[in-house]
């Protein structure tokens, strides 16, 4: 290697770290379990229509980014260059070839939250030079490389951390580690209903990150955001140009407005740009009349494959995602393997003890069992909700139990109660303080209360996806006991105890 000038030299593009872990990025992740270091490794920054590759990237929450280049220089190779201290070359942590990547990371941050984000400091990883190496090395090298901002060959965990937290004084007005990486990694932020931004697990970023194969399966336990995880995919699929067309199927035309309108709210968050008709949110059935309709077939109200379905080849989409693949008819399932063999299918199973086992929407949420009339309690929890200016209720039921309540409490409360149908489009629905529906529109809901009525008359997945709508409270009532409530009641009274 012949070095005529480290400035030159510097600004070479860095090479790529590898996706094998080598010996320090082992011992930073290593180091990563045991303090509050957040280590991201190969990932992407997406912004507009631009993409940008990290090597390395580690958060500390107390103290700001710390970014990392790879370089193989050797001992041999150093001391043999001819290195010349450029003029006016600047002595700081600022020399090493960064500021493409830290000004991507501001204009970021600045657009997003109007600031500069965190403070970023640089680190060059050595694999193969030692301490004692670089002490034998010219002093022009060691002044454009100061030690302090090296990772050697032979850097240990403490020596590691030591180098990291001497870069600044701890911090306590940094933004959470949510925001912070939520805002850098729009591809690991899913959205809550107030739009606040939670930094994906690594279970999620891990199905994000992996190429989909031609059927991927994500499973998961209720509440586990598997949905959001489809949004997140889609939105980094289009954005890597692996897919021009995605098709995602929800159950009902409300759910597909709904997650419509989140789709919309992500993208809005991340800045990309991304054309919006490349992504159609339909129901099954309506992809089913899409084919038919190609097919110069009559068109259906339900899930029906008809077999003429299952001979034409019928290329609608790069990608397929279903969610909610479980509840749907085994038919349906074959059809969209069959209609995806030459493209990718994405099906997604309500599950548990799978990829995706943690249930994010159960935290300080109260849980209520009443044996009792069901018809008076529903009517006193309500007129208790109200009176406490309680926010969004939502009485979960069959038809003939709505009927008599809403019926009834024209005498109880001034509030005018609406039903919610899934079936209707978002424009058409009036969403008010006070809501009833049926078990099978609840599909994308989501509410502060819920009070949920016959339940012997619905599946266990319908219960326990009631369940998880609610994010203040939950409140069954029941006239006799069953199987299903003593199952629930072992559940979530154990999990409050907890």
């Amino acid at each position: 290697m012949n070095i005529s000038s480290l400035t030159s030299f510097f600004k070479k593009k860095p090479l790529k770290l590898t996706s094998l872990d080598t010996i320090l990025i082992k011992r930073l992740k290593s180091l990563s379990l045991q303090t509050n270091l957040l280590v991201f490794k190969d990932v992407k920054i997406y912004h507009h229509s631009s993409v940008y590759n990290i090597g390395l990237i580690v958060l500390d929450s107390s103290r700001g980014l710390y970014l990392f280049e790879s370089k193989e220089w050797t001992y041999d190779e150093l001391k043999k260059a001819d290195i010349q201290k450029a003029q006016n070359q600047e002595n700081s942590t600022e020399t090493l070839a960064y500021e493409n990547t830290q000004n991507i990371i501001k204009q970021k941050f600045n657009e997003l939250t109007h600031n500069d984000g965190v403070p970023i400091f640089n680190y060059l990883m050595m694999e193969n030079l030692n301490v004692d190496e670089y002490q034998h090395l010219n002093d022009s090298f060691k002044s454009l490389l100061p030690k302090e901002k090296i990772i050697f060959s032979d850097s240990n965990q403490a020596d590691i951390l030591k180098k990291l937290q001497n870069s600044c004084q701890e911090r306590a007005d940094l933004q959470s580690v949510d925001e912070i990486m939520g805002t850098l990694f729009i591809q690991y932020a899913i959205l809550d209903r107030q739009k606040e931004v939670h930094l994906c697990t690594n279970e999620q970023r891990e199905f994000i990150d992996t190429p989909l194969k031609n059927v991927t399966y994500l499973n998961g336990c209720h509440g586990s955001g598997k949905s959001n995880l489809l949004l997140l995919k889609s939105i980094v699929e289009m954005l890597d140009q692996n897919s021009k067309k995605i098709f995602i199927l929800k159950p009902t035309i409300l759910a597909c407005d709904i997650f419509k309108q989140k789709l919309l709210n992500l993208i809005e968050h991340a800045i990309v740009e991304i054309d919006l008709s490349s992504i159609e949110i339909i129901t099954p059935v309506e992809l089913l009349n899409k084919h038919l309709l190609k097919l110069a077939k009559e068109t259906i109200s339900h899930i029906e494959v008809h077999p003429k379905l299952m001979k034409k080849y019928y290329n609608i989409a790069d990608t397929i995602m279903c969610d909610d693949a479980d509840l749907l008819p085994k038919e349906f399932i074959q059809y969209l393997n069959f209609i995806q063999k030459k493209s990718k299918l994405v099906l997604v199973n309500t599950l548990l003890d799978t990829q995706l086992n943690k249930n994010f929407k159960t935290l300080n949420r109260e849980v209520n069992f009443h044996k009792t009339n069901p018809h008076a309690k529903t009517l006193q929890l309500i007129s208790k909700l109200l009176r406490e200016k309680a926010k969004d209720i939502l009485i979960i039921s069959n038809t003939s139990s709505r009927e008599k309540l809403q019926e009834d409490l024209t005498s109880f409360i001034e509030e005018e109660p609406d039903t919610i149908n899934s079936s209707e489009a978002l424009m058409n629905q009036k969403f008010n303080n006070l809501l009833f529906c049926n078990y099978s529109d609840i599909n994308e809901l989501n509410t502060n209360h819920i009070i949920l009525l016959d339940l012997c008359f619905t599946s266990e997945n319908e219960i326990e996806y009631a369940f998880n709508l609610a994010h203040s409270s939950v409140d069954v009532v029941y006239e006799e006991e069953s199987k299903e409530i003593i199952e629930l009641r072992n559940k979530y009274e154990q999990d409050k105890e907890e």
